[in-house]
């Protein structure tokens, strides 16, 4: 009883993903800043996406590693010692060569960052520069494309400000208002870093898109009516 107040009321934490190629947050989760909710957010990111192993940055997190490990390690058996009873050993969790993953770390002065550095965690430099280069977003291990969909997650709901009376008292509340936000925010408000020039028309014009447009789940900008009247398939629900 007193462990489930404990994960309900107090400071919560938004922990998102983020591809900063399509502008999507394919997974979010509230929780505790604990290795629980890092696992949660992993496992569940995981589960959406179609098994692509991408490039994992993050900030200097220290529950990263184990949850990226739990959710994408190989399990390798381990043979028990014979002459021993019991139960069989776990297996050990073994990384996938394509999981390549690093840290920003951001050092302070009197609350200041004076100095930024990147740690490789799970890979080889060799392999994430590579990754890098053929990257079309970013040519270095950051974190600002995260930081900035914060600062967008901010604009677009007022749960999420700071020192206003405008915060959940519920954990599931403040869910449900980020999933309605996130709706809008990918199907229905087009994002201008994801503009496609249009060639053939004279003057030159831009196809606006949308996060979802760009990840190719919609062909269209939705409107405000069709977003909130779309029927969802009962498996979804």
């Amino acid at each position: 009883m007193l462990e489930n107040l404990l994960n309900e009321f107090g400071d919560a934490w938004v922990w998102t993903s983020f591809d900063p190629r399509t502008k999507v947050l394919p997974k979010f989760v509230v929780g505790k800043h604990t290795l629980r909710y890092a696992k949660e957010l992993v496992s569940k990111f995981k589960d959406v996406t179609d098994g692509t192993i991408p490039l994992f940055t993050s900030d200097k997190l220290s529950h990263y590693p184990k949850a990226l490990l739990e959710a994408y390690g190989i399990e390798k058996p381990v043979e028990r010692p014979s002459g021993t009873r019991g139960r069989p050993p776990k297996p050990d969790l073994v990384l996938p060569k394509e999981l390549q993953y690093a840290q920003v770390i951001k050092k302070r002065r009197k609350g200041r960052v004076v100095k930024v550095e990147t740690r490789i965690v799970f890979g080889s430099e060799k392999k994430i520069k590579q990754i890098l280069r053929d990257s079309p977003v970013s040519r270095k291990v950051n974190t600002s494309f995260t930081e900035r969909n914060n600062l967008t997650l901010r604009h677009q709901s007022k749960r999420l400000s700071r020192k206003t009376l405008c915060f959940s008292k519920q954990k599931r509340m403040l869910e449900l208002a980020l999933y309605l936000a996130l709706a809008y925010y990918h199907f229905a408000k087009e994002h201008w870093g994801l503009r496609q020039r249009v060639y053939k028309q004279k003057p030159k014009k831009w196809r606006r898109r949308t996060p979802a447009m760009a990840a190719k789940i919609a062909d269209h900008i939705w409107s405000t009516h069709e977003l909130m009247t779309y029927r969802i398939p009962g498996e979804l629900q």
